[in-house]
């Protein structure tokens, strides 16, 4: 396993939402530092997580300037009302030279595990260093803060919250998170569909 965080995640909810569907999500391709808009299921995927994010109270958008993230977070925006501000440090990762091949081929697990770190990528652990100070960079705006980003990204963050980090996220589902309460160690993940 990697070592843990030198910085914790601030203690502070938030909503994080990963991009509506792309077409290489279908085919399950690592997508990384490419930009693969979405696809007519990721818009619709996108208008109906706004809609259940509607009345949460959302003060502030922050979004990955990646194309995916960013026509999310545009969708969200229109309809919470909100401008959606950019912070580079919530771009997806680099797969490097395993970019546009299917994820089961190449050995993700161990890319999550800090066992193997494919030629040209970034390292899981510098994924997680740099995905926790985005996250906190965000989480310095005006609560209750709405992050849209990616999903190799928030494996990092949920392994930065106590989780096990290689979990999927599925495709614009909003997930509330929670710091922990009392003697918890890990944060809450509650999500909203």
């Amino acid at each position: 396993m990697n070592p843990p965080p030198t910085d914790p995640i601030h203690p502070i909810a938030f909503w994080f939402l990963r991009h509506g569907e792309t077409d290489w999500n279908t085919k399950d391709l690592s997508q990384g530092s490419v930009d693969i808009p979405l696809n007519e299921t990721g818009l619709a995927q996108a208008r109906s997580a706004a809609l259940l994010l509607r009345g949460k109270g959302i003060k502030s958008l922050i979004s990955s300037p990646m194309s995916r993230a960013r026509v999310t977070a545009e969708i969200a925006g229109a309809t919470l009302g909100l401008p959606v501000q950019f912070d580079d440090g919530l771009r997806e990762v680099s797969f490097g030279v395993q970019e546009g091949t299917p994820m089961a081929d190449w050995g993700f697990q161990q890319w999550v595990d800090g066992l193997l770190t494919p030629q040209g990528a970034e390292s899981f652990a510098t994924l997680t260093s740099r995905s926790i100070g985005a996250i906190n960079r965000c989480l310095l705006r005006p609560a209750p803060v709405l992050v849209v980003a990616h999903g190799a990204l928030f494996r990092a963050i949920r392994g930065a919250m106590g989780h096990e980090p290689n979990v999927r996220t599925r495709n614009a589902v909003p997930v509330w998170c929670e710091p922990p309460a009392g003697a918890a160690r890990a944060w809450t993940l509650t999500y909203a569909d």
